[in-house]
Parts: C-alpha cells; structure tokens; sequence
C-alpha cells in the first residue's frame, strides 16, 4: 500500500487564486482574533485574581499571620549529600 498526498499547487485561474487568498486571509484572521481574546481572557482573570488576593490580606487581623509557619526557618539546611563529579571517568 502506498501512501500518496497531493501536492499543493496554486490554482491557475485567477478568480481560484483570488479566492484562496481571501480564504487564507480569513482563516489567519480567525486565528489571530481567537487568540487575542483568549489572551484578553486570561489577562482579565489574572488581574481579577491579584485583586482578590489584595483585597484578603487587607481584610486579615494584624495580629494573625495570613500565611507561613509559626516558627522562622532555619538559616541552614540539614542533609546527606553526595559528590557528583563530572568529565572522563577514571578507571582503575
């Protein structure tokens, strides 16, 4: 079984052509509408939700801490590591 696409040629008569361009115009201009209002959409969401959050941490008591643990972090972190070394290795 052989698998065969056509190729795209421009069409010879000049009202084809035309018509192709105007429908290629279209379809870039759906696209580009489609995609500013999503855009548009996430922007106007984001904003919202940045104002939501501004506007609980205004409303939150001062004496209780919107958000992180009671105690401070330490400034050190605690662990086992291991040595990576990178390049040729070495054998013995």
């Amino acid at each position: 079984m052989r698998l065969y696409l056509h190729s795209m040629r421009r069409p010879r008569h000049p009202l084809a052509r035309f018509l192709s361009l105007l429908l290629g115009l279209a379809v870039i201009g759906v696209l580009l509408v489609f995609g500013l209002v999503v855009a548009g959409v996430l922007l106007i969401g984001g904003v919202i939700v940045l104002a939501i959050r501004q506007w609980k941490q205004a409303q939150a008591p001062a004496g209780v801490p919107t958000q992180g643990p009671a105690k401070p972090q330490p400034a050190v972190l605690e662990g086992e590591f291991r040595v990576i070394r990178q390049g040729r290795p070495v054998t013995h």
